[in-house]
């Protein structure tokens, strides 16, 4: 683990500590405004936590707990960057066939407007002497 994420996790427990016993507190002595913040509080350490937590990499002949020294897996992320790179490509595709469209349709209008008409003069400007 590196020492940012010692760190992080170190600001995530002591939070944990203080909005809960912050709770636990305000909410005995019946401050409901001021327990409440520590609850949403907790709330949100907790959420963030089950969200940046390491994840356990698993396979189905997984016996690396046993000191097994082999090669490791393929990260799971492998499949996930193989999807959104299809993604990427496929909003590729449409932006390209859009941007066609519309340079098409340009181009249609351009055409069909043909040159600016001679202004009128304005009248009363053009009277006979």
């Amino acid at each position: 683990m590196t020492l940012r994420a010692k760190f992080w996790w170190t600001i995530a427990a002591v939070s944990v500590i203080v909005n809960g016993g912050g709770a636990v507190y305000a909410l005995r002595l019946g401050e409901w405004m001021h327990g409440g913040i520590h609850v949403a509080a907790l709330a949100l350490t907790v959420y963030l936590i089950a969200i940046f937590r390491p994840r356990a990499r698993t396979t189905e002949d997984d016996s690396s707990w046993l000191g097994d020294e082999r090669a490791p897996a393929a990260p799971l992320g492998n499949d996930r960057m193989e999807q959104l790179q299809q993604s990427v490509d496929a909003i590729a595709v449409e932006v390209e066939r859009i941007s066609e469209g519309q340079r098409f349709t340009t181009k249609l209008l351009s055409d069909r407007v043909g040159p600016p008409a001679p202004a009128a003069a304005p009248p009363g400007l053009n009277r006979p002497a």
